[in-house]
């Protein structure tokens, strides 16, 4: 098609829409009401309060007293459990996809991949769910099991977690969480600095703990969730009990058993010990009490409007994060079904989903999603990659429709048609039913952001929380529909911003007051487990709260919504007295359409920064062909320097349309083949770069790239 043609067509498009605004004008005005929407969206949401010189943000709507449980007859989470069973005891609880087999798949390179053929999800009601909750939980206590003593779940996220969590919850034993995919030497750690006698896990992950039981001295039982499935319990030693989930349920269904006194929790008991990713050093165990997790989803769960039975959540981000264990809880407390999945079977691309079969969320049709943003980045590239390689009219009508209606959505008004014909075919991928997602963990692009926005037809809640602050800190409203903020604070809790003369970020900056980002309220954990140092240096009271300093840098806009606008460890200073911010250069950067993964380094002896990449396999191997380069697999690709050219040339022009300065464009790049997996030790489970071990990885590369 030519430049006349594609001139003659969106001229024709423009037309067209602009008589379409002027016919539905009164009727679509009254309909949407979009003066009430822009006033919600514009109005204030927080402003400081107190007599400070520097007072700390609160919630208009919530100014005096912070909030500290979802409901006012319930202490704790188990109070919260049992008040969901007597309300919705015979409906859907906990959902699990049936596995029916596996198979295996040949790619056209020659790579076999096993795929699962799946079934239907099938479902336990509150009331069941609470049965197997307390007969493993008296199960447990036969097997020696103490309350106020720590046990260790280390698991994948599924049914089996939550029951294992309201059973610890139930008869006050300490919950420590570890992450499913952390190295022996951090298995160890955990189980060791917590000294567990009782560890959970699931079959999967059992072989994990052969070669490392007999330096857990501790240890006496391990008891692994196993599906049904035949596994193999040898080669353990004799002083280590090897029992299965199902055998302690009926373990703890006997009568005898059944009959052992109830040890309630209090408010102030632990409920988690949580063990972080690791992003920074070994992993710190977060001390978290009944009280903590009540107050973050009080807080939380007043931006979820209308949460009750009728929606349905999936669960597929790691249980061993606070983000999925308070939104799951949240859930449940209020009524809702929770469906399991993983990142390998969500959606009908998925990895291990067969071709032509459905992927979970196309069988469960959820509601209600979380995610973190590396997953909202792969589809946001998925579909702009499908729509570029389509036809030229095809790309022309959909670039119209998404510009058409991100002008619409920022006037108030939604566009119904648009909706109907063009982006439910998007909402699919998602099950099709997403009515509200939340997106945490890590830093959302405003392009991602306003993408989900406009295709997915639904809110897009970006929140800012941490292990620390139970995941509760801030979130933007539904009738917020800017981008590159992460909102208000939550009714729990307050925000203050504390002045970092050395990055030069202070209060009284104008006209946003910026400062490292400090959240207080009841959500904010103990501290750290058996690491009194870095506790009193993490966390500290102010006027009789307690907070925790997190280390990122915030500003706030006039009608009181956060910006994360740094991080205190990324910002390096280079040789030219330039700060550069290596997660914002990230953030930005991520978006070209060559970069799948990226890490952004300085160093201060140098002028400029440089760059670790693992690239888009498809869009480098278009590339090799019209540079005329055949004959090379993707490693290959990876380390051909004409290639390497090309690419830092693409991303250059990237850089320059986010307007970075021309000291924060990298000037020199290395590729890698190798997606960085959290099992790889260079990114958490959340996705978010392990700065050190990537520059400890690649360490030589990184010399090499400076000497040149």
């Amino acid at each position: 098609m030519s430049d006349l043609w594609v001139k003659v067509v969106v001229g024709v498009l423009k037309v067209f829409s602009a008589i379409v605004d002027v016919v539905t004008f009164l009727p679509y005005y009254f309909a949407m009401r979009p003066d009430a929407k822009l006033y919600l969206c514009k109005r204030v949401k927080a402003k400081p309060f107190g007599d400070e010189d520097a007072p700390p943000y609160r919630a208009v709507d919530n100014p005096f007293d912070l909030t500290t449980t979802l409901v006012s007859d319930c202490a704790t989470l188990d109070d919260l459990f049992l008040r969901a069973v007597r309300l919705f005891g015979p409906t859907k609880c906990l959902g699990s996809r049936e596995m029916l087999g596996e198979e295996e798949e040949v790619q056209p390179n020659g790579r076999v991949f096993k795929k699962l053929l799946m079934g239907d999800y099938h479902w336990l009601s509150f009331e069941e769910t609470f049965e197997r909750v307390s007969n493993f939980a008296s199960g447990l206590l036969a097997l020696g099991q103490k309350p106020r003593k720590n046990i260790l779940l280390f698991a994948e996220t599924r049914a089996e977690f939550m029951i294992t969590a309201q059973a610890c919850f139930k008869y006050n034993f300490p919950l420590v969480t570890l992450y499913a995919t952390l190295g022996l030497d951090a298995i160890v750690h955990g189980v060791n600095e917590t000294e567990v006698t009782h560890v959970i896990t699931t079959a999967d992950l059992l072989p994990k703990f052969k070669g490392i039981v007999n330096k857990m001295q501790g240890l006496t039982h391990l008891i692994y969730m196993n599906d049904g499935r035949r596994t193999s319990v040898d080669d353990f030693p004799s002083h280590v009990k090897v029992m299965s989930m199902s055998q302690v349920e009926e373990l703890g269904s006997l009568p005898e058993n059944l009959r052992t006194p109830l040890t309630k929790p209090v408010r102030e008991d632990t409920a988690v010990i949580m063990y972080t990713s690791g992003s920074t050093g070994v992993p710190k165990g977060v001390v978290i009490t009944h009280n903590n997790l009540m107050s973050g989803m009080s807080g939380q769960c007043q931006k979820i409007a209308e949460l009750g039975p009728d929606d349905i959540y999936v669960g597929y981000l790691p249980l061993a994060h606070v983000l999925e264990l308070s939104a799951e809880l949240s859930c449940l407390a209020n009524g809702t079904a929770v469906g399991y999945s993983s990142p390998l079977t969500l959606t009908d691309q998925s990895s291990k989903i067969k071709k032509g079969s459905k992927g979970d969320l196309s069988v469960l049709k959820p509601s209600l999603m979380a995610a973190v943003p590396v997953i909202m980045d792969r589809l946001y590239k998925g579909v702009w990659e499908k729509v570029n390689n389509g036809g030229m009219l095809s790309r022309i009508l959909f670039q119209f429709a998404y510009d058409y209606k991100c002008k619409h959505l920022e006037k108030g008004y939604d566009t119904p048609l648009l909706n109907k014909i063009l982006f439910q075919k998007i909402r699919e991928l998602m099950g099709g039913n997403i009515r509200m997602m939340l997106c945490g963990g890590a830093p959302l692009s405003e392009a991602t952001h306003r993408f989900m926005n406009i295709c997915f037809c639904c809110p897009v809640l970006q929140g800012y929380g941490l292990t620390e602050t139970c995941g509760a800190g801030t979130i933007t409203e539904v009738s917020d529909f800017t981008t590159g903020r992460v909102g208000a604070p939550l009714f729990c809790c307050e925000v203050r911003l504390r002045d970092w003369p050395e990055g030069n970020y202070r209060n009284s900056d104008k006209p946003r007051p910026r400062g490292e980002v400090l959240v207080g309220g009841g959500n904010i954990a103990m501290g750290y487990y058996k690491n009194e140092a870095r506790t009193e240096e993490d966390f500290t009271h102010i006027n009789g709260i307690r907070y925790f300093c997190t280390g990122d840098i915030g500003a706030f806009d006039p009608d009181g919504c956060l910006r994360i606008i740094d991080r205190r460890k990324d910002l390096v200073k280079l040789q030219s007295g330039e700060y550069v911010a290596l997660s914002q250069l990230e953030l930005s950067l991520k978006m070209c359409p060559l970069v799948d993964q990226i890490c952004v380094y300085a160093d201060p002896q140098h002028l400029y920064t440089i760059a670790l990449i693992v690239p888009n396999q498809k869009s480098l191997q278009q590339m090799a062909k019209k540079l005329g380069i055949n004959g090379m697999d993707f490693p290959q690709l990876c380390r051909e320097t004409a290639i390497e050219k090309e690419v830092l040339k693409e991303l250059t022009k990237h850089a320059g349309k986010c307007k970075m300065n021309k000291f924060e464009v990298p000037q020199k790049i290395r590729m890698y083949s190798e997606m960085w997996m959290p099992d790889s030790g260079l990114v958490t489970d959340a996705f978010k770069l392990k700065r050190k071990n990537i520059e400890e990885r690649y360490s030589t590369d990184i010399r090499r790239m400076y000497m040149k």
